[in-house]
C-alpha cells in the first residue's frame, strides 16, 4: 500500500460505501470524500427528523419506471465522471500537490459514481479500487429500516419501492462489469464488521 494514493470505494446505494471508507482513511491518514459531494442527483426518497423529500425528489421517483431510474442516475454519473477523474488525478500526485480538499494528501473516494467501466480506463498511477456489493434482502432492510417502512404512508412506501429497485438494478449491472473487467468486489453484507471490511479493502487495493 506504500505506494498508493487514491482508494476508490465503489457501490450501490445502503452497502456501507461511506462507513468503510471513513474507515479506510482513517487506517491510512487520508482525506475522505464522497462522490455526491461533487454534484447531487435525486436522492433518497423518504423522511428523516431533519428532513423532508423535496418534491422534485418525490416526482423523479413516482413518474419514472426502473430502467428510466437508471438511465437517469448513469447519465448523471456519466456528466459527473470528469471532475471525479480530475480529483483523483490531483491526490495521486501525491504530497506537496494542492487539491480541492486541502492539501497533497492521499484520497479515499466513495461513490455510486465510481463506475467499474470508467475506472478501468484510469491511466492514474498509485490509484487502487474495490466494490462493495450486498444481498439485496439486506439492503431492502437497512432502506426499510431508514425509511420507517412499517409506519410510512403507502404513497412512501411507494418511493421507497421504486428506490430499492434502481438500487437492485444498478448493483446488477455494476456487478457484471466488475467481473467483466475482472476488478475487485467484497460482500458487505455478510456480518463482517467495519474493521473487517476495512481489512479486506486493503487486502484488494495492495493486490491492484
Amino acid at each position: 500500500m506504500d505506494d498508493v494514493r487514491v482508494v476508490l470505494i465503489g457501490g450501490t446505494s445502503n452497502v456501507g460505501k461511506s462507513t468503510v471508507a471513513r474507515a479506510v482513511a482513517e487506517r491510512l491518514g487520508f482525506a475522505y470524500r464522497p462522490t455526491d459531494l461533487l454534484a447531487r442527483h435525486p436522492g433518497r426518497p423518504w423522511r428523516t427528523p431533519e428532513r423532508e423529500v423535496p418534491p422534485h425528489v418525490a416526482e423523479h421517483y413516482r413518474s419514472l419506471d426502473v430502467e428510466e431510474l437508471i438511465e437517469s442516475v448513469l447519465d448523471h454519473y456519466e456528466r459527473l465522471w470528469p471532475r471525479i477523474e480530475d480529483l483523483i488525478m490531483l491526490h495521486a500526485a501525491g504530497p506537496g500537490t494542492a487539491t480541492a480538499t486541502g492539501s497533497g494528501t492521499g484520497l479515499v473516494l466513495e461513490g455510486s459514481a465510481l463506475w467499474p467501466s470508467r475506472v478501468a480506463e484510469l491511466t492514474v498511477p498509485r490509484a487502487a479500487a474495490v466494490w462493495l456489493t450486498a444481498d439485496p434482502a439486506v439492503v431492502r432492510e437497512r432502506v426499510h429500516s431508514a425509511g420507517h417502512y412499517a409506519t410510512a404512508t403507502p404513497e412512501e412506501r411507494h418511493l421507497m419501492d421504486k428506490f430499492l429497485a434502481r438500487t437492485e438494478r444498478y448493483q446488477t449491472l455494476m456487478t457484471q462489469s466488475v467481473d467483466r473487467l475482472g476488478l475487485h468486489r467484497i460482500d458487505a453484507g455478510g456480518g463482517r464488521s467495519v474493521a473487517e471490511l476495512a481489512d479486506a479493502v486493503l487486502a484488494a487495493t495492495a493486490r491492484r
